[in-house]
Parts: structure tokens; sequence; C-alpha cells
């Protein structure tokens, strides 16, 4: 049993290892401005039907 326990925490190491060293540098992208206007409009969207629906229990 205590070797099948080494085994799986020596795999659980090697997974780990091979986690941390295939994370590649990135380029931040910026936003397109019609990302932004989508983003924007989600949450126009959202705070209109939150309003609405505090509006709605109010009656």
């Amino acid at each position: 049993m205590i070797q099948l326990e080494n085994i799986v925490e020596s795999i659980k190491s090697k997974v780990r290892s091979l986690k941390k060293s295939s994370k590649k540098p990135y380029v931040k992208m910026d936003k397109s401005s019609s990302v932004r206007v989508e983003i924007r409009s989600r949450k126009a969207k959202k705070l209109i039907d939150k309003t609405m629906k505090v509006a709605d229990l109010s009656d």
C-alpha cells in the first residue's frame, strides 16, 4: 500500500512539473473597440434587467 502511495506521489509531482514548464509567456492583446462595445452593452443589459426586476417587485 505504501508503495502505491509513493508511485502516486511521484506521478503527481511529475505532472506538476510538466504543467509548470509548459507555461509559455504570451503577449496580452488589447480589446478591440467592437469587443469593448459588446462588453458595455452586456453590462447595460444586465443593469436594465436588474432594474426591471426591482421595479416589478416594488409594485
